[in-house]
């Protein structure tokens, strides 16, 4: 359930909510960083549909932004999960959706949500979502995502004017 829409002018507007496991689900799994020293192992759905697919591990540095943020593009990785876990983000946001029948992102069911920096994620394959955004200030996030080097290894969506989204706290 998307917690406010609302339209101005030609922009839709979402209100960020705060993420929860329910809202995530249709997505893939929050990964929580529980705050006692210790081994942690994740029941994460980690996936990799390419045999000749490797698994990249990388580092992913976001600006931190603030909102109202204007949305122009999405990505989904359609043979790969994609697990970010924050090392030292205050706080960030997931605009997330399914695909349209079409196989573009579905906007009109996109959903924006707000996650402290001590809880990760995993996005399921072929989820659409907005490229890593940071709040208040820059953050790191250490990835995983399987790759071979190919086109196929990340689809890009320039959204259409129609479809563009402002996103509000």
């Amino acid at each position: 359930m998307i917690f406010f829409r609302a339209y101005n002018g030609a922009m839709k507007i979402i209100t960020a909510r705060p993420i929860d496991t329910d809202s995530f689900a249709p997505y893939g799994q929050l990964l929580d960083v529980p705050p006692k020293p210790g081994r942690y192992d994740f029941q994460a759905e980690l996936f990799n549909g390419r045999s000749d697919a490797k698994p990249n591990l990388l580092l992913a540095r976001a600006n931190g932004i603030s909102l109202p943020l204007d949305m122009k593009v999405m990505e989904r990785h359609p043979h790969s999960s994609q697990a970010f876990f924050p090392l030292d983000a205050e706080r960030y946001i997931v605009m997330v959706c399914p695909g349209a029948a079409d196989g573009s992102p579905d906007m009109a069911r996109l959903d924006a949500l707000l996650i402290p920096g001590n809880l990760g994620i995993n996005y399921n394959p072929g989820t659409w979502h907005h490229p890593m955004t940071a709040l208040d200030s820059p953050a790191n996030f250490a990835a995983l995502v399987w790759e071979d080097g190919s086109e196929a290894d990340t689809e890009w969506y320039t959204l259409k004017p129609e479809q563009q989204v402002r996103i509000e706290e």
